[in-house]
C-alpha cells in the first residue's frame, strides 16, 4: 500500500497520488510511514507549466466529471518524481492513461466516503500540515513559503490533504474493521518461515553432545562409541535434561556448561549440523551424525528466520490524556485544549498525571494515563510513530488519531525479551498487516467495479 521514496522530492511532487503520500507525509492520520518526505538542500524553482489548452472533460466517474487539466497537473508530479528516481521515463501518452485511472478510483473512493457520511475538519487537515513541515524541519510559515516557491498554491494543498485524510478513513471503515487473524493464520505463518530454505536469514542455537573418536580406532571401538551416542541420543528424545547429558558424556569444550552454541547464523555453524536440523522444530533431536571429530547428538533450543519477530525488543512506558470529538468538543477545540493542559505542565502549574485523572476519556485515566509497558506495534501506528519520536520525560504535540486526540508523554524505555506468546502477538499483528493490504486491493477493485464510469475524450498530456 504505501512506497518508500528513496530520494530527495520537491513539495510538488509528492502530492503526486495516495500510496506515495501516506508513506511520505501524513503519519499522524493513520497509516505505517515507511518513507521520509525531504526536500531539495537549496530552493529549485518551480517546474514550468505544460502549454496551456482548453479544458475539457476525460471521464464521468457516477456523473462526477474528471477534467484534462486534473490529469496534466498530477501527470506533471508524477513525472517529476519518477525523474528525480531516475531509470526509464514511460510513453508521456501511456503514463497519462495510468494517471487517470488513479483518479478515477480515488473520485469513486471518495464518493463512498461521502455517502457513508465521513468528514474531514480542519483541524485534521492542520495535524497533516504540521506533519510535513516536522518532518522537514521546518515551521508552518517556512513550509507555506517553501510551496509558494514552488508555484504551489496553500489551498491546493490543503485540498489535497482532506482528500487522502478521507480516503485514510473511508478504508479504516471499510477495509481494516473487518480483517480478522486466526490462530491457524499465526500457525502457518510462522511454519512457513521456519521452513524457509534461505539460509541466509536462519538462525540456530544448538545444543550439542560430542563422544569422539580417536584417531586410528578400530572398528569395535568405534561401534562402542557410536552405541554410546546412540544412547545419548534415545535418552534425549526420552526427556532427560540435555544439558545434563552435556555435561555427563560430551567430549565437546562446550559440554561443561551444559553444550549450547547460543544463537548464532547458519551459516556459521557447520553444515552436517544444519542439514541435519533447519526442518526440525524447536525441542527437537537430530543424531548421531558422523563427521570426523566423531559422533555428534544435536538438539535446536531456538530457531529464528528473518520475517519473523526479534526475541528481544525495545518496550517504550507511556502515559497520554485523550479526548474525544463530540458535536459538542471539535477536533481544533481539543487540540487547542490539549495544547492548554501542555503549557500547564510545562510551566509547572499542573502534573501529567493529574490532568490526565481529570481530564482523560478513556480507561487509563484512574492511573493518571498510564499505558504500562508497550511492544513495538501494540498501538495504532499514527500514535506509535509520534511516540517513538520522544525521548523519555518528553511530551508530544496533540496528535489527531482515528480515537480522538491525544497528548503524549514518554516516561522510560527498556530491552527485554520476548516470551513465546508476545511473539505470537507480533506476528498476529504481521499477518494481519498482510491481510490488510490483500483486503484493500479486493475492496479497491470492488468499488471501482461498481462505479459508472464514462470515458469522453482520450487526455492530451
Amino acid at each position: 500500500m504505501t512506497d518508500r521514496l528513496t530520494a530527495p522530492l520537491h513539495l510538488s511532487t509528492w502530492l503526486l497520488c495516495m500510496p506515495l503520500f501516506w508513506a511520505c507525509a501524513v503519519q499522524a492520520q493513520g497509516l505505517r510511514a515507511t518513507g521520509q518526505l525531504s526536500l531539495p538542500r537549496t530552493a529549485t524553482a518551480a517546474p514550468a507549466p505544460a502549454q496551456a489548452t482548453a479544458d475539457y472533460i476525460v471521464a464521468l466517474v457516477n456523473s462526477e466529471p474528471v477534467t484534462n487539466n486534473e490529469v496534466r497537473q498530477r501527470l506533471l508530479r508524477v513525472e517529476q518524481q519518477l525523474a528525480q528516481r531516475g531509470g526509464a521515463m514511460p510513453a508521456r501518452d501511456v503514463l497519462a492513461r495510468e494517471v487517470l485511472e488513479q483518479i478515477i478510483n480515488e473520485r469513486a473512493q471518495l464518493q463512498q466516503a461521502t455517502e457513508l457520511g465521513i468528514t474531514v475538519d480542519e483541524a485534521a487537515v492542520t495535524q497533516a500540515e504540521l506533519a510535513i513541515a516536522a518532518q522537514n524541519q521546518l515551521s508552518p510559515e517556512a513550509l507555506r513559503q517553501r510551496i509558494a516557491a514552488e508555484g504551489m498554491d496553500i489551498n491546493q494543498l490543503r485540498n489535497e490533504l482532506r482528500n487522502q485524510i478521507l480516503l485514510q478513513r473511508v478504508r479504516e471503515r471499510q477495509v481494516d474493521a473487518r480483517v480478522r487473524v486466526t490462530d491457524a493464520d499465526v500457525d502457518d505463518f510462522i511454519r512457513e518461515q521456519q521452513g524457509s530454505n534461505d539460509l541466509a536469514s536462519l538462525e540456530l542455537n544448538l545444543a550439542h553432545v560430542l563422544v569422539a573418536v580417536p584417531e586410528g580406532a578400530s572398528e569395535q571401538r568405534v561401534q562402542e562409541l557410536q552405541a554410546r551416542a546412540q544412547g545419548a541420543a534415545d535418552r534425549a528424545r526420552a526427556g532427560t535434561d540435555f544439558a545434563a547429558l552435556a555435561r555427563e558424556l560430551s567430549d565437546a569444550p562446550e559440554g561443561a556448561s551444559g553444550g549450547q552454541f547460543g544463537m548464532r547464523a547458519a551459516n556459521r555453524l557447520p553444515t552436517l549440523f544444519v542439514d541435519a536440523t533447519r526442518s526440525l522444530n524447536v525441542g527437537a533431536v537430530a543424531g548421531p551424525l558422523r563427521s570426523p571429530a566423531g559422533f555428534h547428538v544435536l538438539k535446536v533450543i531456538e530457531k529464528r528466520q528473518a520475517g519473523l519477530p526479534d526475541a528481544v525488543i525495545t518496550q517504550t512506558r507511556t502515559r497520554h490524556i485523550l479526548l474525544r470529538t463530540t458535536a459538542q468538543l471539535s477536533e481544533a477545540d481539543a487540540v487547542a485544549r490539549l495544547a492548554g493542559y501542555r503549557q500547564q505542565v510545562a510551566s509547572g502549574q499542573a502534573t501529567f498525571e493529574a490532568l490526565a485523572r481529570e481530564h482523560s476519556q478513556d480507561g487509563s485515566a484512574s492511573q493518571g494515563g498510564d499505558l504500562g509497558w508497550a511492544n513495538p506495534g501494540q498501538f495504532v501506528p499514527e500514535f506509535e510513530e509520534a511516540m517513538n519520536k520522544l525521548q523519555p520525560g518528553e511530551m508530544s504535540a496533540p496528535l489527531v488519531s482515528r480515537f480522538g486526540v491525544h497528548l503524549i508523554r514518554v516516561e522510560e524505555r527498556r530491552q527485554t525479551q520476548l516470551s513465546r506468546r508476545e511473539q505470537r502477538d507480533m506476528v498476529r499483528a504481521m499477518v494481519r498487516e498482510e491481510k490488510v493490504e490483500e483486503a484493500l486491493r479486493i475492496w479497491a477493485q470492488d468499488v471501482r467495479g461498481r462505479a459508472f464510469v464514462e470515458y469522453r475524450e482520450a487526455p492530451q498530456p
